[in-house]
Parts: structure tokens; sequence; C-alpha cells
């Protein structure tokens, strides 16, 4: 009796340990399985807030949408980082560009008129442009990437200042002509050349005389704010802006999520945790470095890295900010990677070249570990191809192939 109970036991035990491992993955344990349940649920969720924050931000946005009289509002433009300015589409094709913190401007169609009871405040943009004079030099690339140069006659950058390959071609052909730079440009060429918009950069806001005086000559003037902006696709993310200007919204679209998807595709990847330096020194010796709240180091923690200045800021809310030798010295000697930024500075072509610029620099971790790189001279024009720096950072955060870079290049 004793027997058949013990063998009836056990036959119990033996279908419960089967009935658990038929329920159980092969490979995975349920604690294995539950703990995955469960990151999969925070991801859902996570994305599920994302997409409502998404939905109310949209929201939000077409209920703020300026009531202009005459004219009836049928959307606003969908954008995904840029947050320096909105568009609001209204019906007859007209369009408020909403530049935050500057000033708003309706585009109206060619061919029509602009409406009588328009806000005095409002500037009107009349199409087609075909004769901007533009002085914002990281607004050249965005006109490039979406088949748009024809409608820009004059610059604000000579030739040679130019690392657009098109927008030097233009300008040797004579189809894009020198204008003077932002602080001095040439009204008599902008008045005989028929100038129909004046793009600028926030450095016009230093000569607001100048700015007055392109007014005064009946050519309107929209400052490009882009530099603003905290997410290193929301400068990028301008060229929808100006495919208003040019009737380009398919191209400017389709181009910019081709942009986008270098985010997509790192999102999974797991931060390598390696502190990343982002500088250059002045003339005056100052350590320059990136503001915490600026798109460089987005970009650094989208690429997989941290940026070593992460408490960083400047009270102005100015992007760079300037630090003494020694202050920078106590954070930035640790750093695992050193990027010297030659956008602004010359590139340096060796480490003797670093050194000599302060002797500090050899104690440096990343310097004594061969992990010094520095960018190239077009960095800061090449708005329409941020997503390759990114490419760039990881590629050296992960001891990729420093052939397949587009903008880095190491310092041995």
């Amino acid at each position: 009796m004793m027997k058949k109970k013990i063998e009836k036991i056990i036959v119990i035990i033996l279908a419960a340990v089967l009935l658990l491992e038929g329920c159980a993955p092969e490979g995975k344990n349920t604690g294995e399985q539950d703990s995955a349940a469960a990151g999969q649920a925070a991801a859902d969720g996570a994305k599920e807030k994302k997409a409502e924050k998404d939905e109310g931000k949209q929201a939000a946005k077409n209920a703020a949408a300026p009531e202009i009289g005459g004219l009836t509002y049928e959307s606003t433009m969908e954008l995904t980082y840029a947050e320096c300015f909105d568009v609001y589409y209204y019906e007859g094709g007209y369009a408020l560009i909403d530049v935050h913190d500057s000033a708003r401007y309706l585009v109206s169609p060619e061919g029509k008129e602009t409406p009588d009871s328009i806000d005095e405040s409002i500037i009107v943009l009349q199409q087609p442009f075909n004769k901007i004079y533009l002085a914002a030099t990281s607004a050249m690339a965005l006109f490039d990437a979406m088949d748009a140069l024809d409608s820009i006659r004059l610059s604000g950058t000579q030739a040679s200042g130019w690392y657009i390959d098109n927008a030097v071609a233009a300008m040797e052909a004579g189809e894009i002509l020198f204008a003077g730079k932002y602080s001095e440009p040439d009204y008599e060429l902008m008045l005989n050349e028929e100038c129909d918009l004046a793009i600028e950069s926030t450095m016009i806001l230093h000569t607001p005389k100048v700015q007055e005086m392109i007014e005064m000559l009946d050519i309107p003037v929209l400052i490009d704010r882009s530099s603003y902006e905290s997410h290193p696709l929301g400068r990028t993310e301008w060229v929808k802006l100006y495919s208003v200007l040019v009737d380009k919204e398919e191209e400017a679209a389709a181009f910019f999520d081709e942009q986008a998807k270098v985010i997509s595709d790192l999102k999974d990847f797991q931060n390598t945790e390696k502190t990343v330096v982002y500088f250059y020194i002045s003339t005056d010796g100052l350590a320059v470095v990136r503001s915490a709240e600026d798109y460089i180091p987005e970009m650094i923690e989208i690429a997989g890295g941290r940026y070593a200045f992460s408490d960083l800021a400047d009270e102005s809310g100015k992007a760079s900010v300037p630090l003494t030798m020694e202050t920078f010295y106590d954070t930035a000697v640790d750093a695992d990677y050193l990027i010297y930024n030659a956008s602004i500075d010359q590139p340096i072509g060796s480490i003797d070249e670093l050194t000599a610029k302060s002797e500090l620099f050899a104690d440096f971790k990343a310097v004594k570990e061969g992990n010094v790189w520095s960018t190239g001279k077009s960095l800061y024009q090449a708005t329409d191809i941020v997503g390759q720096l990114i490419r760039d950072l990881n590629l050296m955060l992960t001891e990729g192939d420093a052939e397949d870079m587009t903008f880095l290049h190491k310092v041995e």
C-alpha cells in the first residue's frame, strides 16, 4: 500500500514538472519570461505615453492657430523635433509661419491678394521667391537638399567660404552672386537684382540698423533661429519651414524622414557610458564647450555616449560656454574622448598642435589613450546631414571604421 502511494506521488510530481516546462519557452525560466514580459510592457507603455503626448501637443498647436480675417484655417504642420517654429495652413494655399520669439510671416500664393484685415505685426511674404538673399549659412544646405538653389540669387558668403559643392558651382557659374556679408550687405545690388526676401541668422540682431535698412528697401527679413533648437534634428527640420516658401513640402518631408531614420536605427542601442568632451580653444586661451542643453550633447547621447559636462548651463541661454583651462581640466581630464570643434576654430592635425594650445592636455586620459578626434570645417553648414555626425559618433564610441565617417577624423 505504501509503495503504491509513493508511486502515485511521484507520478503527480512528474506531471506537475512537465506542465511547468510546457508553459515556459525553451531556454527561458519563468523568472526570465516574467522579466521580459515586464520589460516589453514598460516599453509599450512608454510608446503609448509618447504617442499620447505627441497627439496632445499637436492638438494644442491646432487650437492655437491664429485667426486671420478672410482666411479659413485648415491644418497645422506636424513637426517631430523642431520647437522654434510652427506653420499653419489656410484655405487657398496661404500659410502662416510663426518663428517663436521673433516674428510671424504670412506666405501669400502667387497671384493672390493679402487679406485686408491681417494684423499689422504679421510680415507678408508674396510668392514666388527666386531672388532670395541668403545670409544664414546654415540654411543653404537645406535649400540644396530639396533642389531649391534656384530660389537663391544672392549670398552673404563668398564661393570660397562655402563647403556645399552645388552652392560653390552656382556661384562660379554666376547663378548666385555675392552681395556682401550680413553686417555689410550690398544694398545697391539687392535693389538691382530685385531681391524678394532676406534670410538672416540671429547675428543680424547685433546690427539692427542693417535690418532696418533692408526693410526700408521693401525687402522682408526672415530670421533663422534654427541654432536655438535643442534637438540635433530640430535644425534639420527647418527644411520644412523653407519648403513652404518654395512649394517643396513633399521633397522636404521625404528628405527629413531619411535623416530621422538614423535615430530610429539607434533607438535600441545600449549606451557605452563612455564620456565625451566637445570643445575648442579660443584665441584668448579659454576652452569653449557646449551647454548641456545644446543639440551636440544630445547627439552624443543618441550615439551612445555621455556628455562630460552634463550639468553645465549658461545663464544667458547661450549654446557655447567659455571656461578657464583650470575649470575645463577638472572635468575633461578623465574623459574617454576629446572632440575638437574645428567648425569654429581651425582643425588640429596632430596631438602636438593640441598640446601647443595648452601643456595641460598631456595629462588628459583621452590624449594618453589615443582617443582625440576633430571635426572638419564644413560641419556647421551641413544641416542637411546632421544624422551623419550621429553615425560618426557611434562609430567612434564603438571603435568602428574611421573611413566610414563623414565629419570626424582621428588626431594622431
